[in-house]
């Protein structure tokens, strides 16, 4: 059995793969571009199902990141717990990490997972200490931060139905910043409703980030609120970040066929991930999403 992946750049510019879409329209310039055909062999493997639980409840736990960390292979669980990853034989000597905002996480040898009759899995909840804080005399002054671009002739964003995927953007700041609110400007919006989660990352190495949140965001909103632009008030959550920072969209419930397409700029660049638990990756044009914030003077 082959997996196929088609990267191609036509005259208005449409990336195109099978685990992905960024479209790009570019109305001035047209490009013609041929990265490659890719045939992989995929081994036999086994599918595994399972739940994951609260430990202390037993309660099910929704949306949580499962994968083999860096290997592209991953899921999320849904709203009840429920879970299936098929798992190549190749990765047998690999473990699988179930994360997610609330928990610590958990990591499970693929072999033991096998052939364990019960696959449920149960997450611990995270204690969140409060860190000392030392109040200090700080000016802030309110800036936009991001991408703020509005034209249509560029868009990318989430092209497939795919647990995991999340792209986003970086805010440049040197300073500590205080979020108060997220826009996102959208191309083409073809789901009745869009449910997304909301991630917000500190910049800890070039291609390394680290959630700060404490308790999961998530976005629910019909077609018609997110024809245009729509903002996500983040005024009540007191986030702090320290420097630059990643905010990003992750596709984490079955949606159905559809797509959702962000504005996009040449300016920046979208960080992106296809599963759970993967590599980053950058793409050439950054999603329209920026954030206003009281950053320090």
């Amino acid at each position: 059995m082959y997996e196929r992946t088609e990267f191609f750049l036509k005259s208005k510019v449409g990336i195109k793969s099978g685990t992905q879409c960024w479209q790009s329209h570019i109305k001035v310039l047209a490009f013609f571009f041929l990265v490659g055909l890719i045939n992989i062999d995929i081994a036999t493997g086994q599918e595994i199902f399972g739940l994951v639980l609260d430990n202390s409840t037993h309660k099910p736990i929704d949306y949580v990141n499962i994968g083999i960390v860096g290997k592209n292979l991953g899921t999320v669980s849904d709203n009840e717990g429920n879970y299936k990853l098929f798992i190549d034989n190749d990765f047998s000597g690999d473990s699988i990490l179930y994360s997610r905002i609330g928990y610590l996480p958990c990591y499970i040898k693929v072999d033991e997972l096998r052939n364990d009759e019960n696959k449920n899995i149960f997450l611990e909840a995270a204690d969140y200490s409060l860190d000392e804080i030392v109040i200090k005399p700080k000016q802030f002054k309110e800036q936009v931060l991001g991408v703020k671009s509005n034209s249509k002739s560029i868009n990318a964003g989430f092209g497939d139905n795919l647990l995991g995927y999340e792209c986003g953007v970086i805010m440049k700041s040197k300073k500590t910043s205080v979020i108060k609110q997220v826009n996102i400007n959208v191309s083409i919006c073809t789901y009745d409703t869009i449910f997304y989660r909301l991630n917000i990352y500190e910049v800890t190495d070039k291609m390394d980030f680290q959630n700060v949140l404490r308790e999961p965001i998530y976005i629910t909103l019909p077609k018609e609120s997110v024809q245009e632009e729509f903002q996500i008030d983040l005024r009540s959550k007191n986030i702090v970040v320290d420097g630059d920072f990643l905010v990003t969209l992750e596709h984490v419930k079955d949606l159905g066929e559809g797509k959702l397409l962000f504005c996009a700029g040449l300016s920046k660049k979208t960080y992106y991930r296809k599963t759970s638990q993967g590599d980053w990756d950058t793409a050439p044009v950054g999603v329209s999403i920026s954030i206003i914030a009281d950053v320090e003077k």
